[in-house]
């Protein structure tokens, strides 16, 4: 979870490569008329947000009930949002990535295809609920290389390499 440029996708590679998890971007359970709105932008109300979060957490229950482990990239900015991903099936653990403004923003301004522009990144910071204390998940900085980011990540969440937890 975080704002657009925190590298959610960059990380959620990186980790289904070593952890050989199914991954799943959530820009791609958008429908046309949210892209085209951010794509203007507009920011995405909770309206548009709903169908959406519904749609990854779906995603995540089927996972689950196929026995796997998995990655979702989601911006999931509000706990509301969190607590509909939390109501898949299995256990939903969350990875909120950060760093300073202006770090995400020259990450933002540096890439190429994608339909976020930069001028929204100052309202998804207004938006952003960090993660609480009660909820299962870890805060990582993204102020390093991406090999670094997994590495903290898989660290954090008590992972190895193959997914299983480490032995006692």
């Amino acid at each position: 979870m975080g704002v657009a440029g925190s590298g959610k996708t960059t990380l959620a590679t990186v980790l289904r490569e070593r952890l050989g998890w199914p991954y799943a971007e959530a820009d791609e359970f958008h429908p046309p008329a949210n892209i085209a709105k951010m794509r203007a932008g507009t920011p995405l109300d909770d309206d548009d947000r709903w169908p959406w979060l519904e749609a990854i957490r779906d995603w995540l229950s089927a996972q689950t009930r196929a026995g796997h482990s998995s990655i979702v990239t989601c911006s999931a900015l509000k706990r509301s949002y969190r607590d509909v991903l939390r109501s898949a099936d299995g256990n939903v653990r969350f990875v909120h990535l950060t760093a300073p403004a202006e770090l995400l923003q020259r990450r933002m301004s540096g890439r190429s295809g994608h339909f976020m522009p930069t001028t929204l990144l100052p309202s998804q910071l207004a938006t952003l609920e960090p993660l609480a204390d009660e909820e299962q998940g870890v805060t990582v900085v993204v102020d390093v290389p991406p090999d670094a980011v997994a590495d903290r990540t898989i660290r954090a969440l008590g992972l190895v390499a193959d997914g299983r937890p480490p032995a006692r």
